[in-house]
């Protein structure tokens, strides 16, 4: 059963940086597009960044320039480098890995969340 592990969240001030994980198990190989999404209190959900597996990622205008993704394959993982970070970048911070072909349908996975909070 897929598996993803988020860690790294926490709380920081205003121009600080924070670096998140995300760790994918229980699959024998990688899987693309993988995502980061955030969740902030009484929003929808958004995309914060898409990583498509072949170095082709979308940031969201709000985080470009100030977030970085990183993947590695061979750990079947995806790291979000946060800098310059807001306060309105304050969310819980979701890990997403799909849409993928398995078996006969098309599966999506997410992670649990990990909580971001930026103080001013």
């Amino acid at each position: 059963q897929v598996h993803l592990m988020e860690s790294g969240g926490g709380l920081v001030q205003a121009g600080g940086s924070l670096r998140l994980s995300c760790a994918v198990s229980g699959v024998t190989r990688a899987i693309s597009p993988m995502a980061w999404y955030r969740q902030a209190p009484g929003k929808e959900r958004e995309l914060v960044v898409r990583d498509r597996g072949d170095m082709r990622r979308n940031y969201a205008d709000s985080v470009r320039g100030r977030f970085s993704v990183s993947r590695d394959i061979a750990k079947n993982t995806l790291d979000l480098q946060m800098n310059n970070l807001k306060p309105e970048d304050t969310a819980v911070y979701y890990c997403n890995a799909g849409p993928v072909l398995m078996g006969d349908s098309l599966k999506n996975f997410w992670g649990q969340g990990t909580q971001v909070t930026v103080s001013s």
